[in-house]
């Protein structure tokens, strides 16, 4: 799809075909929603779409996940008109924070991390991420939020697929998404396509 055309009628996900394929191996993620970035029409109405479902919720910020979740995060907060968290991966921040492990979709162990001045008791926080695939990284950062004393108002990913983890978060917390119920199967087998 070319970046500038903008179809006639936009239904919820139409946008999704902006995405493209993993074509460098096992390495790398099974698709690459960077390019949906690019459009911007496909950009309002991703995050339009993501934040539907929290009209009317009291949110007080937004935090976006290491790293590509800072692109969604930041313009959902700009929406919003809230302040943006950052929650990191180690070793990037130079004050005080709170680290919590966690497996990523890789299998790969890694450690996250949040600033600890940011996150005050009650603080209602939409927590922003670009995919869940496995929820290891997600749920991590709700580990954060909560040690820290803050609820977490919500969950919005472009994809939360139908993994263990995914039916975890979407038990526990209210969930946004952009796939359409008659394509989440595709993306839960990472099947690329939405003919």
């Amino acid at each position: 799809m070319d970046l500038c055309h903008v179809p006639a009628t936009r239904e919820k996900g139409w946008y999704l075909a902006l995405m493209a394929p993993n074509i460098k191996g096992p390495n790398y993620a099974w698709l690459d929603p960077s390019r949906l970035y690019c459009h911007p029409q496909g950009l309002q109405d991703c995050v339009a779409d993501l934040l539907q479902p929290f009209q009317g919720d009291p949110i007080d910020m937004v935090a976006g996940i290491d790293a590509m979740g800072f692109i969604l995060g930041a313009a959902a907060a700009a929406v919003l008109q809230k302040g943006f968290l950052a929650i990191r991966k180690a070793g990037h921040l130079c004050v005080q924070t709170l680290a919590q492990p966690y497996t990523d979709y890789s299998g790969r162990e890694k450690v996250m991390e949040v600033r600890t001045d940011a996150i005050s008791p009650g603080l209602r926080i939409l927590l922003v991420d670009q995919w869940v695939e496995t929820g290891g990284t997600m749920r991590a950062a709700i580990e954060l939020v909560e040690r820290l004393g803050g609820v977490v108002a919500g969950v919005a990913a472009i994809c939360i697929e139908d993994s263990a983890g995914g039916r975890w978060i979407r038990g526990r917390y209210k969930c946004s998404h952009c796939v359409p119920p008659r394509l989440q199967p595709r993306f839960d087998h990472h099947q690329f396509g939405w003919d």
